[in-house]
């Protein structure tokens, strides 16, 4: 499908540059399949909006301080790491790659150094960090929080990003982005959920720096995704099978949590044990088998996240639920409003 069909105007002044707080009182869309009217709702209204039975599943991911800034020689060098290779070695996309060439050491400061070791086609490097201490101790130490680049280019990053660009369910270290759906969870909200009967569970996808490139490529059908590692577990593949059994219905709390979820349930919707790389790329006309539903935030134009809830919801459905959005002055991105997208 061509690109410019998920292209929508969106004014500046919709972009949210801080949460709201608490982290619970942001508003929610509620989107629901054929002709039915949009609701204007929030947050605290998920346990009414869900069934009991219904599970809502959460990506354990830990934002890590993946954004470096370096030199090499008298060369500024600035690293976001992308993809964990191994106990020492990162891949990265790297700013002002130019004057960068394999082999080179790059000062991070606070005595955080790494060797660029080989250039990868994407024009991202390997880097190999020195010492023994783990990288996400050197990371602690040198490195800052990955905020989106809507975000990071209005204003800098704070400390107060440190806890507000990750999820009460942070618990695996490697995300360079956060699963932002689940960033307006609170302990109240979640024990509203509890009493109203909604099961909760977990699975992991470390999400890479690649959910920020926009898609350059004129068709779908162009774009390359780039792998995030996932998990996950027998237990929770057998809880999420069990339920759907039951007639529960399995709402994904994110757009990370989804594209997993369907990397491992095969053609008869048998959600299966996982653990490697996924690329998945949804776009309109896929079958979904995984989920039955959708909590998100609202995203950019033309990207790979729009092109996925279209392909949940239909194209022109969320069109013209974005526009009722925007109309109605819904925040926009990572620290903006969600959405509860429902097509059954």
């Amino acid at each position: 499908m061509r690109v410019d069909l998920f292209d929508f105007d969106l004014p500046p002044e919709r972009i949210a540059l801080r949460p709201v707080r608490p982290r619970d009182a942001a508003r929610m869309l509620v989107v629901r399949g054929g002709d039915a009217p949009f609701e204007d709702a929030g947050v605290l209204d998920l346990p009414q909006l869900l069934n009991p039975g219904d599970v809502l599943v959460f990506n354990d991911t830990r934002v890590i301080p993946a954004q470096l800034e370096g030199q090499r020689g008298d060369a500024r060098i600035g690293a976001t790491l992308h993809k964990r290779i191994d106990l020492r070695r990162w891949q990265a996309f790297i700013r002002n790659a130019k004057r960068l060439k394999p082999g080179d050491e790059i000062l991070f400061g606070a005595g955080v150094t790494a060797i660029a070791e080989a250039r990868h086609e994407d024009g991202s490097f390997t880097l190999a960090f020195g010492g023994d201490e783990p990288v996400e101790v050197l990371l602690e130490r040198a490195g800052r929080m990955p905020l989106p680049p809507y975000i990071a280019s209005k204003r800098g990053t704070d400390e107060a990003d440190r806890e507000d660009y990750q999820t009460i369910f942070a618990r695996e270290d490697g995300a360079v982005a956060a699963p932002t759906a689940s960033l307006h969870f609170t302990p109240r909200l979640l024990d509203a959920l509890d009493a109203a009967g909604i099961i909760r569970t977990t699975l992991t996808l470390h999400i890479g720096a690649g959910t920020f490139l926009p898609v350059k490529a004129e068709d779908t059908e162009d774009h390359q995704m780039h792998a995030e590692f996932g998990r996950i577990s027998a237990e929770t593949a057998a809880l999420l099978n069990e339920a759907r059994a039951k007639g529960g219905r399995i709402i994904a709390a994110g757009t990370t949590a989804l594209r997993l979820l369907e990397s491992a349930t095969d053609e008869s919707r048998m959600i299966h044990p996982f653990e490697g790389d996924t690329a998945i790329f949804i776009t309109p006309g896929y079958r979904f088998k995984g989920v039955d539903g959708l909590m998100t935030n609202f995203h950019l134009p033309k990207s790979t996240l729009f092109m996925l809830v279209s392909a949940l919801m239909g194209r022109e459905r969320m069109q013209a639920a974005y526009a009722h959005a925007i109309a109605n002055e819904y925040r926009f991105y990572s620290y903006g409003d969600s959405s509860l997208l429902l097509p059954g």
